[in-house]
């Protein structure tokens, strides 16, 4: 098992938290790896899912489920929210045994706090796991690090070349990053699993997360018009209204509901406006960017496929920026990178801002060609302006200036501006 491993990034990260918390919770959408990149560092492993057992394991989980906890250490408990109780067993013990490493919980759905008695601040760390970047996927050639970028804002990129030609990025977007994808005989076996797993999400997933019936025709609504509005600020009231055109009334509770069910299991990836004070607050735009956790789930949602996307770039330049956010949050992971974008009604704006915990942090557009590089420079540096006029203006509150301009496109070179602006293939990139 070992010798066929992908190396993922988040392997150190997951090494580097067992050696300072007594348990590391990895979190993320089902067929994302999480269970085998656990095991890779587990000892001992309990998996709640066995048909065999597990009965047998909720049985003892409600008598005395400290029992399930016996194992060589680190020990793997895959799927434990199956038996929320063994949260708080989990706690307990490395509370009780004062020890790192003790325990690995793997879990695709968020906690339900209102199951268990602690947080498990300070004893459990949380660690989110995601689909496949294309550094991992080795389609990549990972030729420039995000982290030597942010170290060096004068890293020598002229001339690196990607390795992925437009044909090959829209075929990795529709198969997605699902480690299981990579392993088939075929391209159509390999797209055929993000389709697999919307199917799951609709059919089961979006309905146990909470133990409420969920509709799956509704669910796949609501996945279609959420893709159709991919990588936008749009309102929710957009999505039910497109819903409610081509599907019997849903009223906005019930589809928040739908909303919270599908966010919670790891479908749903939005990110947030940044809203620095360099405007008045009412110029900029605060709605959250639609997103998923990989671009595949738009595609199967929408029933395209490469074929039709190398005819319709505009559709595939909204599911080229989903990609490109997929993977930035995969590289700046470690680098405890958050993603936001900038919108205001001055038309002013960056695709993302990539924040890291050291408050270094990055300007970044994403444009499939040439053509659109030099409106997305401006942009940029239009924005930077801003944050300097700003800190010129004001005595107090401060704005770091960006650390980074940067165009992620899909072409194949890469190069520095003279105005500073790198441009860079997403092909290119790597943690």
């Amino acid at each position: 098992m070992k010798t066929s491993y992908m190396q993922r990034i988040v392997d150190s990260e997951l090494s580097d938290r067992l050696d300072a918390m007594g348990a590391v919770l990895i979190t993320g959408p089902k067929w994302c790896g999480k269970t085998t990149t656990a095991i890779q560092k587990a000892k001992s492993v309990l998996k709640m899912q066995d048909p065999d057992k597990t009965a047998a394991y909720l049985a003892t989980a409600q008598t005395k489920p400290s029992l399930l906890l016996i194992g060589d250490n680190p020990r793997l408990i895959d799927e434990w929210q199956m038996a929320p109780v063994l949260w708080d067993a989990v706690r307990t013990a490395v509370d009780e045994r004062n020890e790192e490493g003790l325990f690995i919980l793997t879990g695709s759905t968020t906690i339900d706090y209102s199951q268990i008695m602690h947080s498990g601040t300070g004893r459990i760390s949380r660690l989110v796991m995601r689909p496949m970047s294309l550094y991992e996927s080795k389609e990549s050639s990972g030729s420039i690090s995000l982290k030597s970028l942010f170290d060096d804002r004068d890293l020598e990129i002229d001339g690196i070349q990607s390795p992925l030609s437009i044909e090959k990025l829209i075929f990795a977007a529709c198969r997605g990053g699902w480690p299981s994808s990579l392993s088939k005989k075929n391209d159509k076996a390999s797209l055929f699993v993000a389709s697999s797993y919307i199917d799951d999400i609709c059919e089961n997933d979006v309905s146990t997360v909470d133990g409420t019936k969920k509709e799956p025709q509704r669910v796949r609504a609501l996945l279609r018009s959420y893709a159709r509005n991919i990588a936008t600020s749009a309102a929710n009231t957009t999505v039910l209204k497109d819903m409610n055109a081509n599907f019997d009334n849903m009223v906005e509770s019930t589809m928040y509901a739908y909303l919270d069910a599908l966010n919670r299991i790891f479908v749903i990836d939005d990110i947030p406006a940044w809203s620095p004070s360099i405007r008045s607050k009412t110029s900029i735009r605060g709605k959250n960017k639609k997103l998923f956790i990989d671009p595949s789930i738009a595609v199967a949602a929408l029933r395209l496929s490469p074929e039709l996307l190398m005819q319709d770039m505009n559709t595939f330049g909204f599911l080229f920026e989903n990609l490109c956010v997929r993977d930035l949050k995969v590289y700046s992971s470690k680098l405890g990178g958050q993603i936001s974008y900038y919108h205001d009604r001055f038309g002013l704006e960056a695709d993302a801002v990539l924040h890291l915990d050291d408050g270094r942090y990055a300007l970044i557009e994403f444009k499939l060609g040439s053509r659109d590089i030099e409106d997305a420079s401006k942009h940029l540096l239009q924005l930077k302006e801003l944050v300097i006029k700003y800190n010129q203006n004001t005595q107090t509150s401060k704005i770091r200036e960006p650390d980074l301009l940067v165009v992620i496109t899909g072409g194949e070179l890469a190069y520095s501006r003279k105005d500073g602006v790198k441009i860079i293939p997403v092909g290119c990139l790597k943690d």
